[in-house]
């Protein structure tokens, strides 16, 4: 078979404590999945079912810098926890769920806030908010065969050394083992997949120089900068 142009590289992730590394197929993302972030955002917490949105693989980034992004003035960090697929499949019964699971990541979501609102205002999409380049830095994946399925765990952001978003995993609203039961029953979920699984309250602005720091409990950590954008 031959190809018009080469093919785009494969993006990929480290597999912490191996030279193998984690191939990305499809970024899936939680809406709304931490109560008082909800309430920050201005709506009213419940467990309403889970809504998902996505990023394209090479969203995903693991460079030191970040550039801020065009057209944006209100530029967010959102704290995440990181599910990464090793097994696909389709109804995904919840007692399965964490069998699907090859391990876990620290990532944070980065938005373009003000066009997120207004996209919300007009209907629109929220895909030039959310899939943007560079808009998934995540860490490395650690294996959930070394540590589990973790239900708890500090989640911790900073910028500048100050701290901005400080939660725990336990605050989920809907829990890993959920998400991935019912996600799989909207797309047949494939090896490849990452789930990133919503952000607890404390999202806030970035700015070109703002160094962000984050970190979720023995799972993985992640740091870069913030570089003036193209724009500037």
């Amino acid at each position: 078979m031959s190809f018009i142009f080469s093919p785009p590289e494969t993006v990929s992730l480290p597999i912490s404590g191996s030279g193998d590394r984690f191939p990305i197929r499809r970024v899936f993302c939680v809406g709304r999945n931490y109560e008082d972030h909800v309430v920050e955002m201005g709506g009213v917490p419940g467990r309403e079912p889970p809504f998902f949105f996505g990023k394209p693989a090479d969203a995903v980034h693991q460079n030191d810098e970040i550039a801020y992004p065009s057209h944006c003035e209100d530029f967010h960090h959102e704290m995440e926890l990181v599910i990464a697929i090793g097994e696909g499949g389709t109804d995904i019964p919840l007692e399965k769920a964490n069998d699907h699971i090859f391990g876990y990541a620290a990532g944070v979501d980065l938005t373009r806030r003000d066009y997120q609102a207004w996209a919300k205002k007009a209907g629109r999409p929220w895909t030039m908010a959310k899939g943007f380049d560079h808009s998934a830095p995540i860490s490395a994946i650690k294996p959930s065969s070394k540590i589990g399925h973790p239900e708890r765990g500090r989640m911790h952001l900073t910028v500048n050394g100050e701290t901005k978003q400080d939660g725990d995993l336990g605050q989920q609203i809907w829990k890993v083992p959920e998400i991935v039961s019912n996600l799989s029953e909207w797309i047949e979920l494939k090896a490849g997949d990452l789930i990133m699984t919503g952000t607890p309250a404390g999202v806030g602005p970035l700015v070109a120089g703002d160094r962000v720091e984050g970190s979720i409990e023995n799972i993985g950590e992640l740091a870069f900068t913030i570089t003036p954008g193209p724009s500037a």
